[in-house]
């Protein structure tokens, strides 16, 4: 399963743990159960010591995510903007927590510490979509675009 990218690495090094773990999260977006065995049966640490890692660090993800990525800005421009609220209304709209998926696999939401567009603040970005100067009233539509651009794509294959 993942003997290509162990080729990359000599076995029972465990300062190879970190690359690893991010090449295998690059593959699959996530860093499955099996992964996790397989990267500490081949560095020799036990699962617990490879999952504690896996967790301490925010760039690793356990869980896939959602076809949707909302990122919603944090920084100082949107904060004094009130994102705290834009988020809250996100969540709520959604049904998760900042950092989970939808069970339907549609949205993940996550929230950033800038994203870099201070001018338009507060800003949350889905996907590659900027959207700026937004209200907590404009959130329901602005899932509804992505809610509705699922169902169009499903439809299409059919």
């Amino acid at each position: 399963m993942h003997n290509k990218i162990f080729e990359n690495y000599q076995k029972s090094d465990k300062s190879s743990l970190i690359p690893l773990l991010q090449d295998v999260q690059t593959i699959y977006g996530y860093l499955p159960e099996k992964a996790l065995r397989d990267i500490s049966d081949f560095v020799e640490m036990p699962l617990s010591r490879v999952y504690g890692v896996a967790t301490f660090y925010n760039q690793f993800r356990l869980t896939p995510l959602g076809e949707n990525i909302i990122r919603v800005c944090r920084g100082t421009a949107c904060h004094v903007k009130n994102s705290a609220n834009i988020l809250y209304a996100i969540e709520n709209e959604l049904k998760i927590k900042t950092g989970e998926t939808t069970r339907d696999k549609k949205f993940t939401l996550e929230g950033v510490n800038c994203i870099g567009a201070c001018s338009i603040a507060p800003v949350i970005l889905v996907n590659e979509d900027y959207h700026g100067r937004i209200t907590v009233k404009d959130i329901p539509k602005i899932l509804k675009k992505y809610k509705t651009a699922a169902k169009a794509e499903g439809a299409e294959v059919k």
